[in-house]
């Protein structure tokens, strides 16, 4: 093996996620993401409260590209606002068992990326932390939330593509009919998680 080549695999395998790696809460990583946990509360698709805490959990190499992500809108007089993270997979069955479309839940058989502590829900907002127009609400099941459906407004149009970009530079891949669900790159080297999402110890 060449020096070169072993320099080059040493380099993929530090940047590779480990199994093990913790779930950080977001809060502690970067303050300055507006936090709404919509399974923390009734304001869902369920109409019912999923979550006892309203806490983004995710592993701590997934939260700091998340930080870049918002480092870098803020540069533009924009921000994140953060409605879904890590889910423990007890509450995927729930959601399979009212949605059972793999178009817009994960069949829990399999897990979804969000209970590997990888995925996140998310949306822009401005400077005052107020949600910019996007071409739908969270949770909107039909073909208008797909990536895309080009019959929104062109501002709601131009804001989802900033949020896209944004995102994609610092390795979250969006979820075809979701155009706020996004995938951490190297998210299947986590294994799936059912650890209750619990307020944080005083």
């Amino acid at each position: 093996m060449t020096a070169l080549l072993f320099l080059a695999l040493s380099a993929c395998a530090a940047m590779a996620p480990a199994p093990d790696e913790p779930l950080v809460d977001l809060r502690a990583v970067e303050p300055r993401v507006v936090i709404d946990m919509r399974y923390a509360t009734p304001d869902n698709f369920t109409k019912t409260t999923l979550y006892p805490a309203g806490r983004c959990l995710l592993r701590s190499a997934v939260a700091k590209r998340l930080s870049l992500v918002q480092t870098d809108l803020e540069a533009q007089g924009l921000g994140l606002k953060v409605w879904d993270c890590y889910r423990p997979l007890s509450i995927q069955k729930k959601f399979w068992a009212l949605v059972p479309d793999t178009r817009y839940v994960a069949d829990p058989k399999k897990g979804s990326r969000h209970n590997r502590g990888a995925a996140v829900d998310v949306t822009l907002v401005d400077a005052g932390g107020r949600e910019l127009e996007m071409p739908t609400r969270f949770d909107d099941f039909s073909q208008r939330a797909h990536r895309d459906w080009m019959g929104a407004a062109p501002a709601a149009l131009r804001n989802r593509q900033i949020l896209e970009s944004a995102m994609a530079r610092h390795g979250f891949v969006g979820l075809a009919t979701e155009w706020w669900h996004f995938d951490a790159k190297g998210f299947s080297r986590y294994p799936v998680l059912d650890e209750p999402l619990l307020a944080p110890a005083r």
